[in-house]
């Protein structure tokens, strides 16, 4: 059993910044994928970013590049989510999520093991 417990969230202007933090209860960062996903109301589950550390690959959402970053910290069993430039439609409840290694199933929901309780992030206008 994996427990990854969120913080960071919060309320900021349009063009601001944010990082999340994401702490696993156990060493699991270098055989899993790390991955955020985000939802916001009304809406389904959608895939933001992603980390392979047994490669170090890095993936992310058309809508986040060149915006938001997943750097980690590994002694730490932690990862981050940097979101920098943010907009309203970034409005979500952000997830951490750890699952099985896999380069082409990081970005669907269900091939995640488990889940954060999330943490929301409100971008105002």
């Amino acid at each position: 059993q994996v427990q990854l417990v969120e913080s960071g969230g919060g309320l900021v202007q349009a063009g601001g910044s944010l990082r999340l933090s994401c702490a696993a209860s156990r060493h699991t960062v270098d055989t899993y994928t790390m991955g955020w996903f985000r939802q916001a109301p009304g809406k389904e589950r959608e895939f933001v970013a992603a980390i392979l550390w047994s490669g170090n690959n890095r993936y992310y959402a058309d809508s986040v590049k060149g915006r938001f970053t997943i750097p980690n910290d590994s002694a730490k069993n932690t990862i981050y989510l940097q979101m920098n430039n943010l907009k309203p439609e970034d409005t979500a409840v952000y997830y951490c999520a750890a699952g099985p290694y896999s380069t082409n199933t990081y970005y669907i929901p269900g091939s995640y093991a488990y889940w954060g309780q999330g943490t929301q992030v409100t971008v105002s206008s």
